[in-house]
């Protein structure tokens, strides 16, 4: 973006006297955005009358917030709920439960003409540009009609006011007149930024805003955004699937799937040490551009099978049936997200890099055995070193605030954690290749 297009973005006053920055409403850190126990199954309907005979369960009960000010990233295999969740917190799709709260304000139920004001403050980048821009309308039009449906008088009339919203987002105020056809998708993404950002809101929920585009156009769109934040004040709720991307730009990172929510951490925390089997195997995916490496041994976690149904998803952890590390407790008990590490929140019974939560469970699932044939001893190794070396300082803890019995106890749990870890040691064979076994999408 250029200097002038920068100083125009600063010195133009805001569109509508009712739409204010969000630093003027909330301080940074405060919480802006709050989601309870967030459903949305979709019937599945057959027969003449249309009888409900089951449902997907895209998105099945999540909890998280949103500070303002903040970046929050959501990543995930494709199907796993994000973009549903993106639309249900924007409020384009009704939630089957739960609950969504809005600065304070329960938003969950409420109908077309008391979501009008609130949609000056969310508003929705969608994945792809060519089909979310009418190719009927110009684009002045099309960034010109949030202030009409809000009955918004800009100052200096709505085409001025549409003319330096393309110049800040780094397109040519010219192209008033042109239609969406003569344009890339780079420039049609733009165009769709500029349409969100024209009520000034105080909350952008981008859905895969680049996965569209070419690698280089990727590269302009994400710091356009970083940008904007740092000039607007916004907050963020990035939903991707490139991970290079998300730890660019995201303060924190959500990880789904299969509809839940099994991760949530500080980016720094959880690409540097990731407790939950999914996450892992997830980082495990991203290639390392580094020539000095070409030779060496691949540690790529490569997980066994396809995700499961949403329309009938495993009991207990959804993972179990394609983790190395699954044991019986996993089949019947869906683990809580918890607070394991300051900042780190993950559903897990037997979690990377942490004391393992259900020590007395060691017997592995044979479908946890065929998992461990896929990863590479060094990994498996690794995971049984770190596991240990955290339960035994946390023994260590243990024993300088408690009695002896409480010693004896801590000690215990460390060995048995360790017997845990050793038939998937022992179950684990060379890695296969990638031929063997679809590859995980990034």
């Amino acid at each position: 973006m250029s200097e002038n297009a920068e100083d125009k973005a600063v010195t133009t006053p805001a569109p509508s006297a009712g739409a204010t920055t969000l630093t003027k409403d909330a301080a940074p850190g405060e919480t802006l955005l709050k989601v309870t126990g967030l459903q949305k199954h979709f019937p599945i309907r057959k027969g003449l009358l249309q009888r409900q005979v089951g449902a997907v369960r895209a998105v099945d009960g999540i909890d998280f917030e949103v500070r303002s000010g903040e970046t929050l990233g959501v990543v995930g295999e494709s199907g796993c709920g994000k973009s549903t969740m993106g639309r249900l917190i924007t409020r384009l799709l009704e939630p089957t439960a739960g609950t969504v709260e809005f600065e304070g304000r329960d938003i969950t139920h409420l109908g077309v003409s008391a979501m009008r004001p609130m949609r000056r403050d969310v508003q929705m980048i969608f994945q792809d540009p060519y089909s979310s821009l009418n190719p009927r309308h110009t684009i002045g039009t099309i960034v010109g009609a949030p202030f009409k449906l809000q009955g918004v008088e800009p100052e200096g009339g709505i085409k001025k006011e549409v003319q330096r919203l393309l110049s800040v987002v780094g397109l040519n105020p010219e192209h008033y007149n042109r239609y969406p056809h003569e344009f890339s998708g780079g420039q049609r993404q733009r165009i769709g930024i500029a349409r969100a950002l024209a009520l000034n809101p105080k909350m952008v929920v981008a859905d895969e805003p680049v996965s569209a585009l070419d690698v280089s156009i990727q590269a302009q769109v994400v710091n356009l955004l970083d940008d904007l934040q740092q000039e607007l004040g916004l907050t963020y709720v990035i939903i991707a699937h490139d991970l290079s991307v998300v730890r660019h730009v995201s303060d924190r990172i959500a990880v789904m799937y299969l509809g839940k929510i099994v991760e949530l951490a500080d980016r720094d925390l959880l690409y540097k040490a990731p407790m939950h089997p999914y996450t892992k195997a997830l980082m495990s995916a991203v290639p390392i551009p580094d020539p000095r490496r070409k030779s060496a041994k691949s540690e790529r976690i490569l997980l066994k099978g396809d995700v499961p149904s949403p329309i009938s998803p495993p009991s207990g952890c959804r993972f179990h049936t394609r983790c190395w590390k699954a044991t019986q407790i996993c089949t019947t008990t869906e683990p809580p997200l918890l607070e394991l590490k300051p900042g780190q929140q993950v559903a897990c019974h037997h979690p990377e890099n942490f004391e393992d939560q259900a020590p007395q469970d060691t017997v592995l699932l044979t479908a946890a055995k065929e998992a461990a044939e896929l990863v590479a001893d060094e990994v498996l190794a690794e995971s049984a070193e770190t596991s240990a070396a955290v339960a035994a300082r946390v023994a260590e803890g243990a024993t300088t605030s408690t009695e002896a019995p409480a010693e004896d106890a801590a000690t215990e749990s460390s060995a048995d954690e360790a017997s845990a870890e050793a038939p998937v040691e022992d179950a684990a064979a060379e890695p296969a290749s990638e031929d063997d076994t679809p590859a995980k999408e990034k």
